[in-house]
């Protein structure tokens, strides 16, 4: 009989449902314009959505979220006064921080209710690369995985600095505080990502830590493992409640090699493997009867893998495309 941990992750694939591309507020999607200012007002908003979407899903860790915000963004865009806004774009970032900063209060308390570890909903930068344009970094799911740890105040000001660049006059104003303010909330944010965050490594050497624990993996080789994880490696699995997935992190890296080589019996058999960017980072896609079922992918420091994510939750794969798109 296999033990509690090794079946945490014994998920099927999901039920017929055909995850979706990332969409965007477009002229194919929007209201058809009625006169040249809403084409002007369209021209406009078109002109800074996926920045829109950018900061949003920096802040929220949810694309679904991110999509809601961009949505609303755009009605009230509609329905404002134009004519009294000077510069269209800082109105729209700030209109979308405050929506954002506005849901973070809801999302942090599904968060607290959430069944097992909640994780980031991950998006495919491979087939949006425009996504990662600004600042890679700070898509990656460990990095927004650990923004979560931050006040609604400090994410937001950190995402405006850290992914976008904007200057601490233009962060004061749009989150709503002094200039000194602002550079507080950053700097406040910077230390307490530093006593969490390891050194990042590049994306290159990031895929090989992760083709090497998919050889470890399969095959159960546990010396492999202990090989390319840290003393302190950390699994994640989110199942959402609907999938079976550890309710609590595994910590260590005795731990986390014992579970993994476990699972070598029996989780990879008949799977599909496929590789994908998840995040700005190498990703693995599982998939099992056309469907995708799982993704798994990794933080890596120096020291090797400290962080381990496994996504089963099918309402957070929605994201990532399809087998057969």
């Amino acid at each position: 009989m296999r033990s509690h941990e090794t079946t945490q992750l014994a998920s099927s694939p999901r039920e017929s449902r055909r995850p979706g591309r990332i969409s965007y507020p477009s002229a194919s999607v929007l209201p058809k314009t009625a006169s040249p200012d809403l084409d002007e007002a369209l021209a406009a908003f078109s002109a800074v959505q996926r920045r829109l979407f950018g900061i949003a899903y920096r802040m929220l860790g949810s694309a679904s979220d991110a999509e809601d915000v961009v949505q609303e963004v755009w009605v009230r865009w509609q329905g404002c006064d134009r004519s009294v806004v000077r510069e269209p774009a800082a109105f729209l970032a700030t209109t979308t921080t405050h929506l954002a900063l506005n849901m973070m209060t809801s999302a942090r308390a599904r968060h607290e209710a959430y069944i097992g570890p909640w994780l980031p909903e991950p998006i495919d930068t491979g087939v949006n690369p425009e996504l990662a344009a600004e600042s890679e970094e700070t898509l990656e799911l460990g990095v927004l995985f650990l923004l979560e740890r931050l006040s609604p105040a400090e994410r937001a000001a950190y995402v405006l600095r850290e992914a976008f660049d904007y200057p601490y006059a233009q962060i004061a104003a749009i989150v709503g505080v002094e200039q000194a303010n602002a550079r507080q909330l950053v700097s406040r944010a910077r230390k307490h990502l530093a006593t969490e965050k390891h050194p990042p490594v590049g994306a290159s050497q990031q895929r090989r830590f992760l083709e090497a624990f998919l050889g470890a993996a399969q095959s159960g080789d546990v010396e492999g493992l202990e090989t390319i994880f840290s003393d302190d490696i950390v699994s994640y699995s989110d199942g959402g409640g609907t999938r079976q997935a550890a309710r609590i992190p595994l910590v260590g890296r005795t731990r986390v090699v014992k579970f993994v080589a476990a699972l070598s019996e029996w989780f990879w058999d008949g799977v599909d493997i496929q590789w994908i960017e998840a995040n700005g980072r190498a990703a693995l896609r599982l998939v099992a009867n056309d469907e995708t079922f799982a993704l798994i992918t990794v933080s890596v420091s120096a020291e090797g893998i400290h962080q381990l994510f496994w996504m089963v939750n099918p309402a957070k794969l929605d994201k990532i495309l399809p087998a057969l798109a």
